[in-house]
């Protein structure tokens, strides 16, 4: 039975992959699906963020330890999340059979400018230094979702309790963003079989970071036109029925 790692981005939790472990699980039948929350956020919003992506994966590391859950993982990972798998891989290759990447960006292969689109910064950083957490999760939902970027009551109000019952310090916010500023990933692709995918229509990173991260990689590479940031948010069942064909190659 493959055990599958499934991880978030900045300032998410497990509850943000909404429906998306129950798409994957009936598109890969007998499959462990894990979604751990990293320090600052969800469960663990008390302890304090990882100022480096190494000490968010050594975390992991030692999480999955406790919970007798042995390697060899297949780690599917959004945005932040992604740039955490990476650095796994390459570290600790036998301990990742696969790796799937959403959304992700990473120095040296993609510039500032297209890691987080600049058009999104005034927003981005009244939000997090004078914004309140409601409006705060509105902005998240208008930039990372194409489906519904004109909004979603319900799933927006399931958010803003999630930020209420466990809510993000502007303390970890800024840690974890010091970690993806600082992240360089290696020069050559981990050793495993690696699927980038990305959605056309993100409003938060170009896409196009993805397709120079697979070029440079010379990896899978899977486009959604009609999909944002949040790709397991806005198309689910495709990216769940996409992995599970990867996966039977």
């Amino acid at each position: 039975m493959a055990t599958w790692i499934l991880l978030r981005g900045l300032m998410r939790e497990r509850r943000h992959w909404g429906i998306f472990p129950a798409q994957l699980a009936h598109a890969l039948p007998h499959s462990t699906i894990i979604t751990p929350d990293l320090p600052g956020n969800g469960q663990r919003h008390g302890m304090d963020s990882a100022t480096n992506v190494l000490e968010m994966v050594e975390f992991l590391r030692q999480d999955l330890q406790a919970q007798k859950l042995k390697p060899p993982y297949h780690v599917l990972a959004l945005s932040l999340g992604g740039m955490v798998a990476v650095e796994w891989a390459s570290r600790y290759p036998q301990e990742v059979e696969r790796c799937m990447l959403i959304n992700t960006s990473m120095r040296p292969y993609n510039p500032f400018y297209q890691r987080l689109r600049w058009q999104n910064y005034p927003a981005l950083l009244r939000q997090l230094l004078f914004g309140s957490k409601s409006s705060q999760e509105a902005l998240i939902l208008r930039l990372t979702s194409l489906r519904y970027a004109a909004g979603n009551a319900p799933l927006l109000a399931d958010w803003r309790s999630f930020q209420q019952q466990y809510p993000v310090s502007q303390r970890n916010a800024l840690r974890q963003l010091l970690s993806a500023a600082r992240y360089r990933a290696p020069t050559s692709r981990p050793a495993m079989p690696v699927l980038i995918m990305a959605g056309a229509q993100d409003r938060l990173v170009d896409h196009r970071c993805s397709q120079q991260l697979a070029r440079a990689w010379q990896a899978d590479c899977l486009i959604h036109r009609e999909a944002g940031h949040d790709l397991p948010l806005d198309q689910g069942d495709w990216v769940a029925q996409s992995v599970a064909r990867w996966m039977a190659r």
